[in-house]
């Protein structure tokens, strides 16, 4: 498959660059509590963007492509569920005012972005120069996949454990307070941190964390950059908004986790099996396989809710 011209990663740089600004320099100029209604009412926007989006890619290059951005998408987006969880622990740990939590939403977003982009750029030269490292990413997410299906013994994050936040303490100083909801702020003339920016970090390298997973699962159904890049930009793009809608609910996907510990399974061995037999499995029943897991354990999470759920009703 033809890599896509210039013009196109121009034009899309230019048009999520121009959405970016409209959100955070129009719709979100000032800080306030970001309502369910609004949530959702952006997850509506982010998917048609996404889909008007995919549109254009089965325009540009067919069904196939277009198969494989669509897939791409399902499992970034399936995959950031858990960045939620994360985002409810870190924002609780530190008492973030609901106000401020939108503002280090988007600059962490910006961040993951620019991280993706540099992973799926990097992780496609690695298979194009040594197609065996194929072998460590299937192997990488088939024992993800079954410790994501495993028991947890412990299901908590701790923010105050990342490695980053200590090195960052050490070196600059932090302002005891938030400061109206500034990243930097001056102390007696002195230019410190507030500790949202602290919570950006954590953000910022938990995405790092969660990358590893997700990028060679996105690449393990295309070697395309553009259509890996671009799915992979959508998906998180609608994580904020992803966050303000199911933060009061995630407890209802109790199967979620298991559906997804499937999906890495299927899809390392999907890479194993066509470096080592070189069958490829059909995007046709990559997207089948994936849409129909993660539909199956959401309706599952739904019609059997789990004890927590019912005894706190």
């Amino acid at each position: 498959m033809d890599e896509y011209p210039l013009w196109a990663w121009l034009g899309f740089g230019i048009f999520i660059s121009a959405m970016l600004a409209l959100d955070l320099g129009v719709f979100n100029r000032k800080a306030h509590v970001v309502s369910v209604k609004e949530a959702v009412t952006w997850c509506i926007v982010w998917f048609s963007l996404a889909m008007g989006f995919n549109a254009f890619v089965w325009h540009e290059h067919g069904s196939q492509a277009a198969a494989q951005w669509f897939a791409s998408y399902l499992v970034e987006l399936g995959l950031s569920v858990d960045n939620v969880f994360v985002f409810i622990v870190v924002f609780s740990f530190f008492k973030v005012r609901a106000e401020y939590q939108h503002r280090v939403l988007f600059w962490g977003i910006v961040g993951a972005a620019v991280m993706r982009a540099v992973f799926i750029l990097v992780g496609v030269k690695l298979i194009e120069h040594f197609e065996w490292i194929l072998m460590i990413f299937g192997a990488f997410l088939i024992f993800t996949g079954i410790k994501l299906a495993l028991p947890k013994k412990d299901e908590h994050v701790h923010p105050e454990k990342n490695i980053v936040v200590r090195l960052f303490r050490k070196f600059f100083p932090v302002a005891p307070d938030y400061h109206e909801g500034r990243f930097f702020t001056k102390i007696d003339g002195r230019k410190v941190a507030t500790p949202l920016f602290i919570v950006l970090l954590v953000i910022e390298t938990t995405d790092l964390v969660f990358a590893l997973d997700s990028i060679p699962a996105v690449l393990g159904i295309t070697k395309v950059p553009f259509i890996a890049f671009t799915s992979n930009i959508f998906a998180i793009l609608g994580l904020r908004s992803m966050y303000f809608a199911l933060s009061g609910v995630m407890g209802m996907f109790r199967f979620l986790g298991l559906g997804l510990a499937v999906i890495l399974v299927f899809i390392g061995m999907k890479m194993i099996v066509g470096y080592i037999l070189n069958y490829h499995v059909s995007i046709g029943l990559s997207l089948g396989v994936i849409g129909g897991t993660l539909a199956l354990s959401v309706i599952a999470s739904l019609l059997f809710p789990g004890k927590k759920k019912t005894e706190s009703q």
